[in-house]
């Protein structure tokens, strides 16, 4: 509330009357501003007594007589009265009483001014126009009163109520005479226009002149400190500090101001205000509606109803009954109650007793409440039964419609309301938020693009800066990203909501390097962000992975004080997580001192996104459950990542458990989450009852987590049957379907099964989706057909990056270098950008064509594209200089790493001083071996791998101990296996496996082959078989080899199709050379893939060259 100033301080009696009354009157102002906000305080707030208790006892210094007291404090005297009694003093002061007998004398001139001014003033009062002011204040210059300070004092009043503040400055400056009542009129007039700092500066040069503020003064200071929020809580306990020293302290217009203020600037309590309306000695009904809104706006539902009580009761002494502001209050006392909605009826059935049924103001606070707590039909009751609508009422209804997601109904009561009401700006912008919010996205485009062109013919656009933000969330949330970005770079005015607006739009529309953008111009312009914006900025961090970017905003969020805001510490969980940072994840969780349900998702989630954390996931889950939370959807569905990812089949029921518990069971989003842990957890027995359970709620996603639980268990034949059930059965396949089986396909080469996905894909009419092309030709690439997967390629209409990495990996896989590099230059000649993976397919290349300069060039090159290499990228660089033999070339690469060598770059050493002649001669096998056992003293691949580097140097007796430590290992060893593809289904080998039906014929077969590539030359090379043994046990050993197992099979049948075998493991050397011997004898086509690349045998040669 803003309070008129009165002009009474110019009147002679009355200062006087005040010089008499004041007595120790303590205004050591410099002082008062040096107290800290603890000091001022314990001084305002000397004692403690108990709420609703009253303390009769006057402020200590100050000494009135008890009439005065009353007058001041129970009935102030009117503004009117006391102009009305200055200018009867001012008359009889300026024309004596022989002048006024004369004709001619100076009081027909002042009888004039107090006669005709008086009605200029109140037509100027009645207008509020800055026009009429500058006719009266030329009317004043003309008649010579440009000096008068009661005039001056008025036209400075005029002129601040009539928004023209420049003018009134302007006047004020020129004013020869200042009084406390010039100086309250100007600082009101900032106050009420806006300018909340210059009428803070205004009051402290008032107190600098001397001058003493009155109860105007302080109220209009108070509430500038009150709009300002809690940046000017210091000032107000400052200000609170001087009314302390002055008889004001008892005044209730000042303690009401006190009130307030505290209410506007202390947001985490009401402390200091409650203390306030305790010390204040007579209560007005004013006094009890600033400190129940006070509670009302902190969510003290309690507080508030027990003082609407104590207001109607009289236990403070008074008895007063509530009015249309108390019940305001009160409805919103509700909204932080978890039963509002029964506690509303119960002020509705108050207000209907007290007979503010028919207000517009108690009935537009209502109708909000009701549709706040979704009571949509009482709400619209009420909205219909009111007997005069507003805006208010209309926009009230809009808002509760909109926050429960029913935007069309909220647009279709503004089309059915407007008529009777007056739309105000505020109206629009609630319209345009509830056209945002829309289940078509279009059709929200379309509504939003009619108010637009409404808001640009009317000019509201120009006149209100919310509607143009409205236009363009409304363009943002409706995905016309390109529109909201037009709208924003012409709004002529940008505040912080604009800047908050568009940041958001892009980062929830996947622009997230738009986003970061925007935020640095919002920095440039001087914009101070809000933590709405430092929540998107860290959003847009997290997508793109940029932990550089994401720790700057952290530290912008620090200077600002907005790091302890509870949203912006769950978005820093989010960033540093997605970005690896585990440990400043943790770090940051246990220095936050307010929890959310949110914060804890958000660490489970970090923590079980990360391999290395998921245990600690779990753990962080059972902390939240012990202090009491009580977990929702995203929190189970993060706990199911952790679980399928340890593939703990315990865990993953007793959170069933939780989840039937809680009374989740039925939703669709768990169940799926539930089906994916439990076919990780290898259960699928469990996945096909909870499925059968399903019935009635599958979505794409339940028949997809099925397909890929059967596939990651093994069970390609069940895969491929529910497929087609899913396709006579279930709901149309989509995109993800097809590239979920065609992976399946490529993962174990069944090429048949793969081409008959492709042509039921062409059916489906998806073949010219880029997820779908892109998985088709990852599968012919992994099947052996890297013709098939060029072709698939060159008809790709679209590509995106994982249609180029797959082509690029593919001809690498097969050894085809130069065509890969030359479509990596096609990539880049389309504007397509190489990410991370592009060049680890393409030092892959350069790796098995042996292009040493050309792979070390591409390296260096990632720093053009903005990337930094990664283990991967080293170890393909190692792998580069290994097979070319550059062993010392390949120990300097290895001193230059900026980053510690891991167990990946050492196994690429080992193996690449293993192929070497040179490689027992470096001294770099060693620390690789020694590396491999302290990073991974459990892992049997570096067993293996140590092992065979033993035997290939012929130091047998270490070959033996590492094989015996091996043994003792809780891990075993995964056995090497080649399988093939037929007509009647898969068929898996083993070395030396007798397990086969067929084995007598494959045995047989075998013994005829090796006879035969024998006689045309081949050798059999011992150096790979392992062990210390005879030659000829080592020749018998390598001849049943898996791979050969698979390929006699394959000639016991009589079909003549190429030969595909497949194997886990890296082929041997001995094998490789009877490979090239048996596709020159049988004059057939091998194709054969390792765990590394694809080799085609062909009359006799391989399409490796011998190097790989």
């Amino acid at each position: 509330m803003i309070f008129c100033p009165a002009d009474y301080a110019s009147l002679p009696r009355c200062k006087a009357l005040i010089d008499s009354c004041w007595i120790p009157l303590l205004m050591n102002h410099r002082f008062v501003r040096r107290l800290t906000s603890s000091a001022l305080h314990s001084r305002i707030f000397s004692s403690n007594p108990p709420i609703f208790r009253f303390n009769p006892s006057p402020t200590p210094n100050v000494i009135l007589p008890k009439a005065r007291v009353k007058s001041r404090l129970l009935t102030p005297i009117p503004l009117d009265e006391l102009l009305a009694q200055h200018r009867r003093t001012r008359r009889g002061l300026l024309a004596p009483t022989s002048s006024r007998t004369s004709a001619q004398g100076p009081g027909d001139k002042h009888d004039l001014a107090y006669e005709v001014f008086p009605r200029l003033l109140r037509q100027a009062r009645l207008y509020m126009d800055s026009c009429d002011a500058q006719s009266l204040h030329l009317e004043l210059i003309k008649r010579g009163f440009a000096g008068d300070l009661f005039f001056s004092n008025n036209l400075i009043n005029l002129y601040a109520k009539a928004g023209d503040l420049s003018y009134a400055r302007e006047l004020f400056d020129q004013m020869q005479e200042r009084n406390v009542v010039s100086w309250t009129c100007l600082i009101t007039g900032h106050a009420q226009n806006g300018f909340l700092d210059e009428a803070c500066r205004l009051f402290r040069m008032m107190i600098r002149s001397g001058l003493e503020p009155t109860r105007f003064t302080f109220g209009s200071v108070l509430r500038a400190c009150q709009d300002s929020g809690p940046d000017r809580l210091f000032l107000g306990t400052q200000i609170h500090g001087l009314v302390s020293k002055t008889w004001h302290s008892t005044n209730t217009t000042v303690c009401n101001a006190l009130i307030s203020m505290y209410g506007g600037c202390r947001l985490d309590s009401t402390w200091d205000a409650q203390r306030v309306f305790d010390w204040t000695p007579a209560k007005h009904f004013i006094t009890w509606n600033s400190i129940i809104s006070v509670h009302s706006q902190r969510g003290d539902t309690i507080s508030a109803f027990e003082l609407f009580s104590g207001m109607q009761t009289g236990r403070i002494g008074c008895c007063l009954r509530p009015n249309e502001a108390t019940y305001g209050s009160l409805i919103t006392a509700t909204y932080s109650c978890s039963n509002g909605g029964c506690i509303l009826e119960q002020v509705l059935a108050n207000v209907f007793k007290s007979g503010f049924s028919k207000d517009i103001y108690v009935g537009s606070a209502l109708v909000s409440a009701f549709s706040r707590f979704g009571l949509l039909d009482r709400a619209k009751e009420i909205f219909e039964q009111m007997d005069e609508k507003n805006a208010i009422s209309m926009n009230g209804l809009m808002v509760g419609l909109f926050k429960q997601n029913l935007g069309e109904a909220a647009v279709e009561v503004f089309r059915e309301t407007r008529g009777s009401v007056i739309i105000n700006s505020d109206s629009y912008v609630v319209l345009l938020s509830a056209i945002s919010e829309f289940s078509k996205s279009e059709e929200g485009r379309k509504k939003g693009m009619e108010v637009h062109g409404h808001a640009i013919r009317t000019g509201l656009i120009a006149s209100s800066i919310a509607i143009g933000n409205g236009l363009v969330n409304v363009y943002a949330k409706c995905g016309a990203v390109d529109d909201a970005a037009k709208v924003f770079d012409h709004l002529n005015v940008k505040d912080q909501i604009s800047w908050n607006t568009m940041i958001s739009g892009f980062d929830q529309n996947g622009f997230s390097k738009e986003s970061l953008s925007s935020f640095r111009l919002m920095l440039r312009n001087d914009i101070q962000p809000s933590n709405y914006a430092i929540i998107s900025t860290l959003s847009s961090c997290a997508n793109l992975r940029l932990l550089s970017a994401g720790v700057q905003v952290h530290c912008i969020g620090t200077k600002l004080g907005l790091d302890m805001d509870v949203s912006v510490s769950n978005s820093l969980l989010t960033m540093y997580g997605a970005c690896g940072r585990m440990s400043d994840c943790r770090r940051l969780f246990s220095y936050m001192t307010k929890f959310d349900q949110v914060s804890w998702n958000s660490m489970i989630g970090a923590l079980a996104s990360n391999k290395v954390f998921l245990t600690e996931s779990l753990r962080i889950f059972l902390d939240m459950t012990r202090r009491g939370w009580c977990p929702n959807k995203v929190t189970i569905i993060n706990v199911f990542t952790a679980v399928s990812a340890l593939s703990d089949i315990v865990m993953c029921r007793q959170v069933h458990n939780l989840v039937l518990k809680h009374g989740m069971s039925g939703d669709i989003v768990l169940e799926n989450a539930l089906l994916s842990s439990y076919a990780k957890s290898g259960e699928m027995d469990s996945c096909e009852c909870l499925f059968r359970k399903m019935a009635d709620r599958r979505n794409e996603v339940s028949w997809n987590s099925m397909i890929s639980g059967y596939i990651q268990n093994g069970l390609m034949q069940k895969a491929m049957d529910f497929v087609w059930f899913m396709i006579h059965n279930g709901p149309k396949m989509d995109g993800f379907t097809f590239a979920t089986v065609l992976s399946a396909c490529a993962s174990i080469a069944a090429l048949d099964s793969g081409m008959e996905i492709h042509a039921f894909g062409i059916r489906s009419h998806l073949e010219t989706d880029v997820v779908v092309g892109s998985a088709l030709v990852d599968m012919y690439a992994k099947c052996g057909r890297i013709d098939y997967a060029s072709r698939v390629f060159e008809s790709m209409n679209s590509r995106n990056e994982f249609s180029w990495n797959s082509m690029i990996s593919g001809y690498a896989r097969h050894g085809n270098g130069d065509k890969a590099l030359e479509v990596f230059r096609k990539m880049q000649q389309w504007g397509q950008e190489p990410d991370l993976v592009t060049f680890v397919g393409v030092l892959s290349a350069c790796s098995h064509a042996g292009l040493v300069e050309e792979g070390l060039k591409y390296f260096e090159s990632m720093k053009n594209h903005g990337l930094v290499p990664q283990t991967e990228h080293y170890s393909c660089v190692i792998d580069i200089l290994g097979r070319t033999g550059k062993l010392n070339e390949m120990e300097d690469f290895i001193k230059r790493m900026p980053v510690r060598p891991n167990n990946l770059i050492w196994r690429t050493v080992l193996v690449a001083c293993r192929r070497s002649k040179d490689g027992a001669k470096s001294g770099i096998w060693k620390q690789a071996c020694e590396m491999l056992l302290e990073l991974e003293p459990e892992n049997p691949v570096n067993y293996v791998l140590i092992s065979s580097m033993y035997a290939s140097r012929g130091r047998w007796e270490d070959v033996a101990k590492t094989r015996t430590a091996m043994r003792t290992l809780p891990v075993k060893k995964e056995a090497g296996r080649s399988w093939v593809t037929s007509h009647d289904g898969l068929h898996v080998f083993v070395a030396g496996d007798r397990s086969h039906p067929n084995t007598e014929e494959i045995y047989a077969e075998l013994h005829v082959l090796i006879q035969k590539i024998r006689d045309a030359g081949y050798v059999p090379q011992a150096e790979f078989t392992l062990y210390d043994i005879d030659m000829e046990t080592k020749e018998e050993l390598l001849s049943y080899h898996s791979e050969k197992l698979a390929v006699a099979f394959v000639l016991t049948r009589s079909c003549r199709v190429p030969i595909r075998i497949m194997k886990n493991l890296r082929v041997c050397g001995d094998c490789h050379s009877a490979f090239c011997y048996i596709s020159k004898i049988v004059g057939r086509k091998i194709t054969l893939r390792d765990c590394n690349r694809f080799h085609h045998f062909e009359n006799g040669k391989c399409s490796c060259g011998d190097f790989w």
